[in-house]
């Protein structure tokens, strides 16, 4: 079967190979896969602009759901022909603190999908059945692609922060987590949400206007700061998130955080930052990380799916089948592109 494969750890190393069906054990499903999204890492791994480890050669893709067609000899609950997503923890200790308290997406141990044990760019996937959750009936399977960037959002807007409903909210890059942030802001109660990129994200604003954001914020042409802090009175907004990851962005959140806020940051950087924390000091402002999602979560963003609480036919920009993966990539390295679809070769 045809499979998008990280081979290397130098800028390009990836490429569609032939590779084998995986054998399942006794607690793994065999997963056909239906629909999986191309997520922002999957292009730093293809440039190999990443600050983790990466087991090569790899199967990429984490953002998936599918058919079940097989099930191994100690699977209860799910048999071949049901519809499931799948979490991205393809391996995790089990014994530690964080996974006895369902906190498991903090392991110290975790494997991901796509960099740590084969993803789902291709047609088969070994998933373990605890990663599984069944899909709504009335949840599409390019939609149910889209679940794990919304847990990532769900996680660090609904479980990591507070927000009072009609209190503002910024947003600092449109890429899909921050438009998905952007939503769960909405969902929340928030007042005017602000959100802020660049020219090269003029696309992007425009489903970001679609999805719920009142106020949009070029950096390259407006002092977003000035904007947001006139907008407030001067205090800030009580929530701001970072989902760009660079030092700017960084610098843009304590610039417009209020006093005793909080700065949620969901999104990594490539480089070391190049600034001082001493406004979060002054400010007495909490500056939050969020990393991954757990069972809880995916149960709560399917239901929110099923309810219609999401757009997330504005999200979807662009389809493909894994036979063109590069031009996906290019399209999201552009920022053409929101969440591209891809589904098996033929």
């Amino acid at each position: 079967m045809k499979a998008v494969v990280k081979y290397g750890t130098r800028d390009g190393e990836v490429e569609l190979r032939d590779v084998p069906a995986p054998e399942i054990g006794p607690t793994d499903v065999l997963l056909e896969t239906t629909a999986a999204g191309v997520c922002g890492s999957d292009v730093e791994q293809w440039r190999h602009f990443v600050t983790y480890h990466v087991n090569t050669p790899v199967v990429m893709g984490h953002e998936f759901c599918g058919i079940i067609r097989e099930v191994g000899s100690g699977v209860k609950g799910f048999q071949p022909g049901d519809r499931v997503a799948s979490e991205t923890a393809a391996y995790i200790c089990g014994q530690c603190p964080y996974c006895l308290t369902g906190e498991y997406n903090l392991c110290p141990t975790r494997l991901g999908f796509g960099y740590g044990l084969n993803g789902a760019f291709t047609r088969f996937v070994r998933v373990p059945v605890r990663c599984l959750h069944r899909l709504p009936a009335n949840v599409s399977f390019e939609h149910a692609a889209l679940t794990e960037p919304a847990c990532v959002t769900y996680n660090a807007l609904v479980v990591k922060s507070r927000i009072r409903p009609g209190e503002p909210v910024v947003v600092i890059g449109p890429g899909p987590i921050g438009l998905f942030a952007v939503q769960m802001a909405k969902v929340q109660g928030a007042g005017q949400v602000f959100l802020v990129g660049t020219n090269a994200d003029r696309r992007r604003f425009e489903v970001g206007k679609q999805i719920g954001a009142d106020v949009l914020l070029n950096v390259q042409e407006t002092d977003a700061a000035k904007v947001i802090l006139e907008a407030t009175d001067g205090y800030g907004a009580p929530l701001v998130v970072d989902a760009a990851g660079p030092t700017p962005a960084v610098k843009l959140a304590m610039d417009v955080v209020a006093r005793n806020g909080q700065i949620t940051k969901i999104a990594w950087g490539p480089k070391p930052l190049e600034l001082s924390l001493d406004p979060i000091v002054a400010k007495a402002a909490s500056l939050q990380g969020s990393y991954s999602h757990n069972w809880r979560t995916w149960e709560a963003v399917l239901k929110m799916m099923s309810a219609g609480s999401l757009n997330l036919d504005a999200m979807i920009t662009h389809r493909f089948t894994i036979d063109h993966w590069l031009e996906a990539y290019h399209l999201v390295e552009e920022r053409e592109a929101v969440k591209v679809i891809l589904t098996p070769a033929d």
